[in-house]
């Protein structure tokens, strides 16, 4: 460690201790990915009892990270403010008792409510894990290591939350998946405030509630805006959502770059290196969450299995981000970042590629096969550019860093069910057809969703019934196929971009 930082007080605190304080940071790393998983196997059971529609069921999913995405930077400055393992620790508390109103949710619009709650409090929890992590391990290989185990345990949550998940929803409500959060939490409220050595920053920025309104209004609309446009087309309040959101994020770039102490340091962006890194972390999120919506909801609505036996399905693809991420430790030894990363995004595009060429209607084999591709290459992508992110600052800025690095992974998953998501349901309305003998008050239920559709026939049962059954199948798969085409084209790009702006990046 430089004199310098020594100088601001950065010196880590029981370094003997690392790695025991980096497993109990785990522990809300996994929550969030299990949290996440499940609630995607989770979706035909939310939809046959709260019956949402096809905009509430993606706002299920989507709420959750737009919050969070919105809050992160700001919170992660709160963190480098007030104690990164204090903040922590309320984020923690709070993401508990959220849970707890999440579980019995009586309708829909209270399970968004709640869902937007837990944003809230993930927002205050995630970012002080990475900012903590970069502040424990000063040894830059001992931090890239680090790194990889934080970011093989997004991976390995998303592993264990179909098994458990499953296991509850096929003997429990769905409800059931939000109640993990209690006890993974409380060990760590037990043991995080004697392994986790607390860290701030000694000459913190002012909170700029300004700026968070910004933030907010620049998120929110834009995500709404590409949300609509994907199922209703160019609207009005489309035009006016996205008129918003540029105009609030050039009023809060602007903003930041007048301020002596700004929330978010945005010069950060003009360093090639590091905005490449965001975009190519963004990017992998971004597919991993647009495969999982499609697949979760195709291995149980279309090949009939039970939850548990869809995660199951899942595990070697899961299994794949986590050694790859690990792998990639000692690869980046002898391979630059930028080839590593866009390596890394081509094999999302093979497996987007997969399922394009293949067809979704086609075996599991081929589906599993596509997300063991696609998940060695997220986790190859996710592990350098996070280490390339936290590399760029110096340790005491570790909670902004840190809040960018997970903006752009919450932003990768409000994109990815929110552009992929959306034309994947706008496909499947277009191409579903309603036979003679369906009720008119359950044709919208049908229009709506795959899981609408599945209740319908249920219901209706006879050869309306199978009609509308094989119909919203095919319709369903027909929408897979063309967001698997946008995928690849996408990961292309993805990868070049990477290749292009990483190459400053040191290795």
């Amino acid at each position: 460690m430089s004199p310098s930082l020594r100088r601001k007080g950065e010196r880590p605190q029981h370094h003997d201790r690392r790695w025991a304080a980096l497993a109990v940071l785990m522990l809300p790393v996994l929550l969030i990915a299990v949290d996440n998983t499940v609630l995607s196997f989770a979706l035909p059971a939310i939809s046959g009892d709260l019956e949402p529609t096809g905009p509430q069921l993606l706002w299920i999913v989507d709420i959750y990270s737009l919050v969070l995405a919105g809050l992160l930077v700001p919170m992660g400055s709160l963190g480098d403010r007030i104690g990164r393992r204090r903040i922590l620790l309320i984020g923690s508390t709070g993401f508990a008792v959220i849970s707890l109103a999440a579980a019995f949710a009586p309708s829909a619009e209270w399970l968004i409510a709640a869902r937007a709650a837990m944003g809230l409090f993930g927002s205050v929890l995630m970012p002080a894990t990475l900012s903590l992590i970069r502040n424990i391990f000063v040894d830059p290989q001992e931090r890239r290591r680090a790194i990889a185990i934080w970011a093989a345990g997004f991976s390995g949550g998303a592993a264990l939350g179909p098994i458990v998940g499953g296991f509850l929803l096929e003997h429990f409500s769905w409800g059931s998946v939000f109640l993990l959060a209690v006890p993974v939490l409380i060990p760590l409220l037990v043991f995080a405030p004697m392994l986790v050595p607390e860290s701030k920053d000694p000459s913190p920025n002012p909170i700029d509630l300004i700026g968070i309104v910004l933030v907010m209004a620049t998120m929110t609309p834009l995500v709404y805006g590409i949300k609509t446009f994907a199922s209703d087309g160019l609207r009005g309040d489309v035009v006016v959502g996205l008129v918003v959101a540029v105009v609030a994020g050039f009023a809060f770039v602007r903003r930041q770059l007048r301020r002596p102490d700004p929330m978010l340091d945005v010069r950060l962006f003009t360093n090639s290196a590091f905005s490449g890194a965001v975009l190519a972390n963004l990017l992998s999120v971004f597919s991993l969450v647009g495969f999982l919506y499609f697949i979760s909801q195709h291995l149980q609505l279309i090949s009939g299995k039970t939850p548990l036996q869809a995660g199951i399905v899942l595990i070697p693809g899961l299994a794949a981000t986590v050694i790859s991420g690990l792998a990639v430790v000692p690869v980046v030894r002898r391979f630059t970042p930028a080839q590593v990363v866009s390596g890394g995004l081509a094999l999302n595009a093979v497996g987007f590629g997969i399922v394009t060429i293949a067809g979704p209607a086609g075996s599991d084999l081929g589906l599993i096969t596509a997300f063991v591709i696609l998940g060695a290459g997220i986790g190859a992508a996710e592990t350098i550019s996070n280490d390339v992110i936290l590399s760029a600052v110096p340790a005491h800025k570790a909670g902004a860093a840190s809040a960018i690095s997970e903006t752009a992974y919450e932003t990768g998953a409000v994109l990815g069910t929110a552009v992929l998501g959306s034309i994947l349901n706008a496909a499947y309305s277009s191409h579903l057809t309603i036979p003679a003998g369906i009720p008119d008050d359950a044709r919208a239920a049908a229009q709506e969703t795959l899981g609408g559709a599945t209740e319908v026939a249920s219901h209706v049962g006879g050869d309306a019934g199978a009609q509308l059954l094989e119909s919203a199948r095919s319709a369903f798969d027909s929408g897979v196929a063309l967001t698997s085409g946008i995928g690849v084209v996408l990961m292309i790009l993805a990868a070049a971009m990477s290749l292009r702006t990483l190459r400053k990046a040191e290795s």
